[in-house]
C-alpha cells in the first residue's frame, strides 16, 4: 500500500537521496565518462524539475514513509522556454506542445512497479496540471521502450516520432480536461 502526495516543503536528504537512488536505478543507462557527466545527466531530467518545479513533484510512499517512486513535472511550455533548450527535440515538436504543454518524468522501485503506483502518480499531476488550466501532458520516450505501453493505459496517444542522438523516440499526448472558467455574471453568483 503507498500513498500519493505532492512533494511540498520536504526536502529532507532522506527524501532527495531516495529520490535521487530511483532515478539513477530506472535511468537505463550506468555508466558515464565522469561525475561531471553523471551531474549533468541528472540536472537535464531530475534536478531543474526539483529545483524550479518543487510544486509539480508528487511522491509514492508505502506505509513507512519510504519513497517507493517519484513523478517530476512541469507547466511550462518546453519549445519556449530557455530552460529545455538543451533538449533538442522539442524544436521539432512544438506544435504539438502547444497543445501538450505541461511534461512529465516519472520512475519507480523496481519492487513497487506494476501495482498501479505509476498510474496513481500520472493522475495526481494530471489533475493539478489541468486545474491550472493546462490543455494537455505529454511525455517524450524511446519508440520502441516497454514503457510505450504503460503510457497508453495511462491515456497517452502516440503523436510522433523523431530521430534524437541516433535514437527513435516518441512524444506521447494525454488530452486534460477543459476547466470551464467562471465569471462574476455567471448563474452562481446571481441571488
Amino acid at each position: 500500500m503507498v500513498a500519493i502526495a505532492a512533494l511540498g516543503d520536504d526536502t529532507t536528504d532522506v527524501t532527495l537521496i531516495a529520490i535521487e537512488r530511483i532515478f539513477f536505478a530506472s535511468a537505463g543507462r550506468a555508466t558515464f565518462a565522469d561525475a561531471a557527466e553523471r551531474s549533468a545527466f541528472r540536472e537535464r531530467w531530475l534536478g531543474r524539475y526539483l529545483d524550479h518545479d518543487r510544486a509539480h513533484v508528487f511522491l509514492a510512499r508505502d506505509l513507512d514513509g519510504a519513497v517507493a517512486g517519484y513523478l517530476v513535472g512541469c507547466l511550462d511550455h518546453p519549445a519556449r522556454s530557455a530552460r529545455f533548450g538543451d533538449i533538442s527535440y522539442y524544436s521539432g515538436f512544438s506544435d504539438l506542445t502547444e497543445r501538450y504543454p505541461a511534461h512529465l518524468h516519472i520512475n519507480l522501485d523496481p519492487a513497487w512497479r506494476s501495482q498501479g503506483i505509476g498510474g496513481r502518480l500520472i493522475d495526481a499531476f494530471s489533475q493539478q496540471a489541468a486545474e491550472a488550466g493546462a490543455p494537455g501532458v505529454h511525455v517524450v520516450t524511446g519508440a520502441a521502450a516497454r514503457n510505450v505501453g504503460f503510457y497508453r493505459r495511462c491515456g497517452f496517444a502516440p503523436l510522433r516520432e523523431a530521430q534524437w542522438n541516433g535514437n527513435a523516440i516518441l512524444m506521447m499526448g494525454r488530452q486534460l480536461p477543459v476547466r470551464p472558467a467562471t465569471t462574476s455574471g455567471d448563474a452562481l453568483s446571481q441571488p
